[in-house]
């Protein structure tokens, strides 16, 4: 035994096939109409702003490449697919937040860090150079380098 299910009656298009008495030689749906003649003022207004003058080729390669345009677009509707839905689908998946693919930090340079011509010293060379040349710069007496106090005597003192 067979079950016929009811999908013949969706596969039925609604199509418009001309005025009566002068039918069109092609099927066309109402859908396709209705992409298709919005369409090719959008190609005809990009051609027109691509520089192509108006004239029997521009026209002619406008209207086969709303064909191509119109049958892409119509391949994705069907009656389980409405116009509508493939529209707001169309504007969700342009609208949806990314995941960010770049990282917020950028790689370690060295850019900031500075760098002088002349090389330190080391402490102990530092001090020596310091009785020779008059001492560290803001120092009160000149020619002394300043008193250290140990700890182990400041410990002692009571301190």
């Amino acid at each position: 035994m067979r079950i016929r299910t009811d999908d013949e009656v969706y596969r039925v298009d609604a199509v418009w096939l001309g005025p009566p008495k002068a039918t069109f030689p092609w099927r066309a749906r109402y859908v396709a109409w209705l992409i298709g003649i919005p369409a090719f003022f959008v190609v005809l207004g990009v051609e027109r702003w691509a520089g192509w003058s108006f004239g029997f080729f521009s026209t002619a390669w406008a209207f086969i490449a709303t064909i191509v345009i119109t049958r892409l677009l119509t391949a994705k509707i069907s009656h389980e697919r409405p116009l509508g839905t493939v529209v707001s689908m169309a504007g969700r998946e342009l609208n949806t937040p990314r995941e960010r693919t770049t990282g917020t930090g950028g790689a370690v340079s060295a850019s900031r860090v500075r760098v002088r011509a002349e090389r330190p010293l080391p402490k102990h060379r530092r001090k020596r150079q310091y009785q020779h040349h008059g001492g560290p710069p803001g120092a009160g007496v000149q020619g002394t380098p300043r008193a250290r106090r140990s700890r182990g005597n400041a410990a002692r003192a009571g301190r």
